[in-house]
């Protein structure tokens, strides 16, 4: 088997890409920002930096989980939060001129509401600062504590979304011992039921070992627990001392499992090799 088959080739970027990319480091650089794109070594950063858009990370860097699928780095934050993150943030979405934008964080075991209040200040300034633009948030467990999703729920937040990660049986071989197949369907299921109809999204991946049927089981959970935007993408090794591919799937394959979502009644289903929980999360949005 290809290390890379044909259907994952990540392009080379044009020179103007190029220029864009250079423009977004810039503006990260300036405003002390960070983005999943960097932290998660997304095959969509050329695409998506070029285009002057990007999911950025809260709460820091560091993550208190340790999964292994994921290349983000792993610590102990010692409860610090940067009260300032809010407002920079917010200026760097207005510098950029959004209209959509996608926030996510790292887990923050060590605060007492897993960062939630921190996360929902953010929200907050950017709505106070761009008015109409639309705000996705890609969000921890934060534990399952009721209350830390009620803070994030009474924001004005459109896309709240939680990701899966993967089958039931793979679960815990390779989440956190602190994360939880139930755990998230749990958190989801509570989302939908506080969040006044706005769109509850998650996410897979595949190719780690779970087979068609597995996979299909975990989009029949998310459906239930009334998850209506689903992302279904390829995993890929992000490191030596991340776990190795299993198996690359077949884009054939993706359409199956696009076909079988919207049969089970998701409003949006984006799945391809090099999906990602943020990959055309606007457009996705608009045609719901």
């Amino acid at each position: 088997m290809p290390k890379h088959p044909s259907w994952i080739k990540v392009r080379v970027p044009t020179p103007a890409q190029s220029a864009g990319m250079a423009d977004m480091r810039d503006l990260l650089a300036r405003h002390n920002l960070e983005t999943v794109c960097q932290g998660a070594q997304c095959p969509n950063a050329v695409e998506c930096w070029s285009a002057r858009t990007a999911t950025f990370m809260v709460l820091g860097a560091t993550c208190t989980r340790g999964c292994r699928f994921c290349d983000v780095p792993t610590g102990d934050p010692q409860g610090i939060v940067d009260g300032d993150e809010a407002t920079r943030l917010a200026s760097a979405v207005g510098e950029l001129g959004l209209q959509y934008v996608v926030l996510t964080s790292v887990d923050r075991d060590d605060l007492p509401d897993g960062g939630a209040a921190a996360f929902a200040r953010v929200i907050d300034a950017i709505t106070q600062s761009a008015g109409t633009i639309t705000i996705e948030v890609l969000i921890p467990d934060f534990s399952g504590r009721r209350q830390s999703l009620d803070c994030i729920a009474a924001t004005d937040a459109h896309v709240i979304g939680h990701n899966l990660e993967t089958v039931r049986r793979l679960t815990p071989a390779l989440r956190d011992r602190r994360a939880g197949y139930s755990q998230s369907l749990d958190v989801l299921r509570y989302l939908s039921e506080i969040s006044g109809g706005r769109m509850i999204k998650s996410g897979l991946m595949v190719g780690l070992g779970e087979s068609l049927n597995e996979i299909q089981e975990a989009m029949a959970d998310l459906r239930h627990a009334g998850v209506s935007m689903v992302t279904l993408g390829q995993y890929l090794q992000p490191s030596s001392t991340s776990i190795p591919v299993s198996r690359f799937v077949p884009p054939e394959e993706f359409g199956l499992l696009e076909a079988a979502g919207y049969a089970m009644g998701f409003k949006a289903v984006i799945a391809g090799p090099l999906v990602r929980s943020s990959y055309h999360a606007a457009a996705a949005y608009n045609a719901t």
